[in-house]
């Protein structure tokens, strides 16, 4: 299953990543660089411990930053050793996009022109194949968009089962697909609310990356007023209704969302009716203001700070 975007051929295969003949394929390495199991291992195991020996010499390397040795006797030409963990061997989502975004940057700098990912973080890492996927689509949009001349033609993302194969055919051919018909010229314009509700605030745990904690929110349709779209934003992941809708601020400063440049108009509002988590919010539930979770996406945690500093005025 594959698209084209921008000259950028992206496909989803099943197959084993050493057997590939990519110019570059991506390991999925610790920060030490050894490769004793894992995707490591099976590269290493098919094109020789050559690979270890030259990448461990250049090593070690920060997690979430990678670096290109030579490929020993594999088919593909290059191995770049993208670190998703330390000695520890566990990952997390800053880990994987970073990662992701440094092995794109490694093959632009070298040129490269066809590379091959495994799924990142989810062999020792444990990482779920469905936030691991969509993280890696979205440094794939990111690096089209950014990057003024790709050196890159073919991208391909690798998986050695079907379920990883099915989960990635959903979440990056169809996620880029959506992103690049539907949102494609940005900055993003996307809307969230500050609901008051029960004694707190209602936040929702995301199910899509970033993860974490966020205000409940999301893009704004084509043809739709941002008051209709926070209605709907909330109605979709809150079930609740609002009243007393007022804008509160434009949030709007360039990283503030890790995906890409969004700029969100914040509402502030009473919710009506039943919380209860829907559409892509995996719970939702009220915190107070000294009880805030620990994860918290975005900007959020900024903009709620904002926020009550504006009401103890």
């Amino acid at each position: 299953m594959n698209i084209k975007i921008k000259g950028i051929e992206i496909s989803v295969i099943k197959e084993d990543i050493s057997d590939l003949n990519a110019e570059a394929i991506v390991n999925a390495a610790n920060n030490r660089l050894s490769m004793g199991g894992g995707v490591a291992a099976a590269i290493k195991k098919r094109g020789g411990r050559a690979i270890e020996d030259e990448a461990m010499k250049k090593g070690p390397i920060d997690v979430g930053s990678a670096l290109i040795t030579s490929a020993g006797l594999l088919p593909a030409k290059y191995v770049i050793h993208a670190a998703t963990m330390g000695m520890d061997f566990k990952t997390n989502e800053d880990y994987i996009r970073q990662a992701t975004r440094s092995a794109l940057l490694c093959a632009q700098d070298n040129k490269i022109k066809s590379i091959a990912f495994c799924a990142l973080g989810c062999g020792t890492g444990r990482f779920s194949y469905h936030a691991s996927s969509k993280i890696m689509a979205q440094e794939v949009f990111r690096y089209m968009r950014e990057v003024a001349n790709p050196s890159l033609e073919k991208i391909i993302f690798t998986l050695y089962s079907d379920d990883a194969l099915n989960v990635f055919k959903k979440n990056v051919i169809d996620y880029l697909k959506h992103l690049t018909t539907k949102v494609s010229q940005g900055p993003f314009l996307t809307v969230d609310c500050i609901i008051a509700y029960s004694g707190g605030i209602v936040m929702i745990e995301r199910s899509n990356p970033p993860l974490g904690w966020a205000l409940p929110g999301g893009f704004i349709d084509y043809g739709e007023s941002v008051e209709d779209a926070v209605a709907r934003e909330m109605k979709e992941e809150t079930s609740l209704d609002l009243d007393e809708l007022k804008q509160f601020h434009v949030y709007s400063k360039p990283g503030r969302d890790p995906r890409f440049h969004t700029v969100t108009i914040v509402f502030t509002a009473k919710g009506k009716g039943t919380l209860a988590a829907d559409s892509d919010a995996k719970a939702a539930k009220v915190f107070r203001f000294d009880d805030l979770p620990q994860k918290i996406a975005f900007d959020h945690r900024s903009i709620l700070n904002d926020y009550r500093r504006s009401i103890s005025k």
